[in-house]
């Protein structure tokens, strides 16, 4: 054999048996790093099969056994369960009981493990998981409103278990938990009890409510008392910010799907005047957007006619939002200027719309910037001062002058260019004939930064 030949096929040899050499190494590494971690030193540490949640394969960091006797993680068989399973992932048999049960022993053992070997963190210990049984009885304690301590001392309970998992949460919601909290909160609203007395009670029931959202019918129903709406307005002029906070969300929440309790709450002694000078106050986008929308189903209400609309005027409301409207994000923006839409459809709103020199600039630099839903209200606004202002025919009346001034036709062209509902394109199609009439004698100009605007606010 030729000298050439024979070192070609050794050279050959060799590279397979190396290539196979580092495919099977790889391959090691590879189901080495899936079944453990790899430790300071190099060394891998392969994690016991019992240790291992059977459903993501991983280190289980929670272990919980089913009524099956088979153990999981936390996580991956609540995930199961939640997604409306009712049987054991590995058995196949039904499970007779939801409540899960801690496997302390393998919990122990797998901290153990991972205090013994350094490269491994060691797991935190995971939230109190409540059994059927505990959840029905936390829950009975809330409804003994006599003892204010006690009373108070489970309400705190309940707020930090459910903070500690989603399982707590559906566990007290289960048993009535929210339905138990809106009824002592009425008890405690009574015009026989004191505000003031109750005031810290009453301020942790809020609380643990709005970790419960979304309310239910029968958990909406004694909210919605005098008593509660009166004690709900109390305390957002005179508690603390995260109490207002809490109180403006839970009323958020009765008046979005009840049309009858906004109207109540403006029948409220101070409603009106406590949440237009809240927004002033708030520095929390959240906070704020609850109360706009809280105004926008007040003013929306049935019985929000003149006399509604003008308390809302008096107490400054408009040229709050027109000033919002200058520089905030964009599920603020939309919400201002849904409110302000609503105010404008009345004469009074108008009224105050036409004298404050932010109104036009404002609402045309909307156009098209923000959001569909933005656009619409903003058309929507500028048609109606358009339509009930008085002019005259040869100068125009104030709005189409400004309209013009700060180029509201060419974004009125763009906007049916490119589409939009049809109610929204029919008051952009008048507009753009009323402000035809006028647009060769008028200049536009720029009011981009609303630098050489007065503001009245």
């Amino acid at each position: 054999m030729p000298k050439n030949q024979t070192l070609t096929q050794i050279y050959t040899s060799l590279s397979l048996s190396l290539s196979l050499t580092m495919n099977l190494a790889w391959r090691g590494r590879r189901a080495t790093r899936r079944a453990g971690k790899k430790l300071e030193g190099g060394l891998n540490l392969i994690t016991p099969t019992n240790f291992r949640c059977p459903i993501s394969l991983d280190l289980m960091k929670d272990p919980v056994t089913l009524s099956t006797g088979i153990t999981y993680d936390w996580d991956s068989i609540d995930t199961w369960i939640e997604s409306g399973n009712n049987m054991c992932p590995i058995t196949k048999q039904g499970l007779t009981n939801l409540d899960p049960i801690p496997n302390y022993t393998i919990r122990k053992r797998i901290q153990d493990g991972c205090v013994h070997n350094r490269g491994i963190d060691r797991i935190p210990t995971p939230p109190t998981l409540l059994t059927s049984l505990e959840a029905s009885e936390i829950v009975s304690k809330v409804v003994v409103v006599e003892d204010r301590e006690g009373c108070l001392e489970t309400v705190k309970k309940i707020k930090d278990l459910v903070k500690e998992s989603d399982w707590n949460r559906r566990s007290v919601v289960a048993h009535g938990g929210r339905i138990a909290l809106s009824t002592a909160f009425e008890a405690m609203s009574e015009p026989k009890a004191s505000f003031r007395q109750n005031g810290i009670v009453l301020r942790e029931i809020l609380s643990v409510l709005t970790l419960m959202f979304p309310l239910d019918e029968k958990a909406k129903s004694p909210l919605c008392s005098s008593p509660s709406l009166t004690c709900i307005v109390w305390l957002l002029k005179h508690g603390d910010r995260l109490g207002q906070r809490n109180a403006i969300l839970v009323l958020q929440e009765i008046v979005s799907t009840d049309q009858e309790m906004a109207n109540a709450l403006v029948e409220i002694q101070g409603a009106i005047g406590a949440l237009v000078n809240l927004i002033k106050e708030s520095s929390c986008p959240t906070t704020t957007k609850a109360f706009l929308m809280t105004i926008y189903y007040m003013v929306s209400s049935s019985i929000s006619n003149q006399k509604v609309i003008a308390r809302f005027v008096e107490v400054g409301i408009v040229p709050l939002l027109l000033e919002m409207l200058v520089d905030s994000e964009r599920s603020v923006c939309e919400r201002a200027l849904g409110v302000l839409d609503r105010l404008c459809s009345h004469d009074v709103g108008r009224e105050q719309a036409f004298v404050n020199a932010l109104t036009v600039p404002v609402l045309v630099k909307k156009l098209l910037r923000v959001s569909d839903l933005a656009t619409e209200f903003s058309v929507s606004i500028l048609w109606k001062l358009s339509k009930s202002e008085k002019r005259e025919e040869e100068g125009g009346g104030v709005v189409i002058v400004q309209a013009l001034q700060v180029g509201a036709f060419q974004k009125l062209l763009l906007l049916l260019q490119v589409g939009c509902g049809e109610r929204t394109k029919e008051k952009a199609s008048e507009l753009l004939k009323m402000l035809n009439l006028h647009r060769d004698r008028l200049e536009c100009v720029d009011y981009g930064d609303f630098k050489d605007l007065k503001r009245p606010f």
